[in-house]
């Protein structure tokens, strides 16, 4: 199996744009451009005015309960999905943890620096790195899989998840970018017949909030009980409480649905843009489902610094198991930064350019 040193686990989009002194255009960090929206950053603004009190996180346990249906002893909030990773690693008991790749490395990062030995099953890219649950050992008693999946956009079918799930095994399935999915078609959250299920969800990435840091976990009410014991107290302050209840109000679905819509639309743009460059080798990951693509080009790590000097930002690929130097991921953004990125891509593709 491959080993942790082989890729940097702790390699994540935001270095590449925090690490360059310039203002670059970011197609490198999957949130959601012209994030928080004003009536969520009013919300957050307001409850700054309780930070004297030690956050009661009550009402934003019910309200996601609430949203997906499910009684509150289901429901763990959490200061991010990143947080919700390291609780699993520190808090299940698990001879053989499997992690499925390419995905979010943080699974295996927080697993390792728990002292777990890490299985790897790499998808590969000749399937479309599409899910074979029969390549999942069997003896394996946790799974880590993403859907969609970060950073390939691949979105498995929830039966073939569901067939992963064995008694004594827990199934971790990171949904956080789920509700970028329109109608969240193959989610798993609200399931409670899929023995083991363990569902994470951020709320960082639809509603710009990565800085504010908030996510939760869905799952058995005893599997709940042992993570919320490996937390700290108050783990989740109080502006992070007040997005979290905002941020799955009616109010809220509805416009997380709308922008669902526009994603899929504008990745659809983006996809048929970078289609007039596979003449040069571009290929891209399809069908793509998530807020970003994964693509494969010769020189890729070329291109990525040409890119750069040209004042945009991509993700560099080979930090992801199962993925080398050739390829990149590119987040979904407007069409009017799209065009300007398509203008870029054709001058870094060109030799008499660099």
């Amino acid at each position: 199996m491959p080993t942790e040193g082989e890729h940097d686990l702790r390699h994540h989009g935001d270095a590449e744009v925090r690490d360059d002194g310039s203002a670059l255009v970011d197609l490198a960090v999957n949130v959601r451009a012209d994030t928080p929206p004003a009536w969520l950053r009013e919300r957050i603004a307001q409850s700054l005015g309780s930070l004297a009190a030690y956050p009661d996180g009550r009402a934003a346990r019910a309200a996601v309960a609430a949203r997906h249906g499910l009684p509150v002893e289901r429901v763990l909030l959490t200061a991010g999905a990143a947080e919700a990773f390291v609780l699993l690693a520190r808090a299940l008991k698990v001879r053989r943890p499997v992690v499925v790749h390419p995905q979010f490395t943080e699974p295996e990062a927080a697993l390792r620096d728990a002292g777990h030995t890490v299985d790897r099953v790499l998808l590969r890219a000749q399937d479309g790195f599409r899910l074979d649950p029969e390549a999942v050992p069997e003896d394996a008693d946790l799974v880590v899989i993403g859907n969609p999946t970060n950073p390939t956009s691949v979105l498995h079918p929830a039966a073939a998840i569901a067939r992963l799930a064995r008694p004594g095994r827990m199934l971790v399935v990171d949904e956080a970018f789920m509700d970028a999915v329109p109608g969240e078609r193959e989610a798993l959250a609200e399931r409670t017949d899929v023995p083991g299920l363990v569902v994470l969800r951020s709320l960082t990435k639809t509603w710009g909030l990565a800085g504010l840091r908030i996510g939760y976990v869905l799952a058995a009410p005893d599997t709940i009980a042992d993570l919320e014991r490996a937390q700290p107290l108050w783990p989740v302050s109080t502006p992070a409480l007040a997005a979290a209840e905002t941020c799955v109000s009616p109010r809220a679905l509805a416009e997380a649905a709308h922008a669902a819509h526009r994603v899929a639309a504008d990745r659809a743009h983006l996809v048929t843009g970078l289609g007039r460059f596979a003449s040069a080798g571009l290929r891209v990951v399809e069908p793509a489902e998530g807020p970003f693509v994964l693509v494969r080009l010769p020189e890729a790590a070329t291109v990525r610094r040409h890119l750069r000097d040209l004042g945009f930002a991509v993700r560099r690929g080979d930090t992801f198991p199962g993925l080398g130097e050739e390829w990149l991921r590119l987040a979904v953004r407007d069409r009017a930064t799209v065009r300007g990125f398509l203008t870029a891509l054709e001058r870094a593709l060109d030799p008499a350019d660099r």
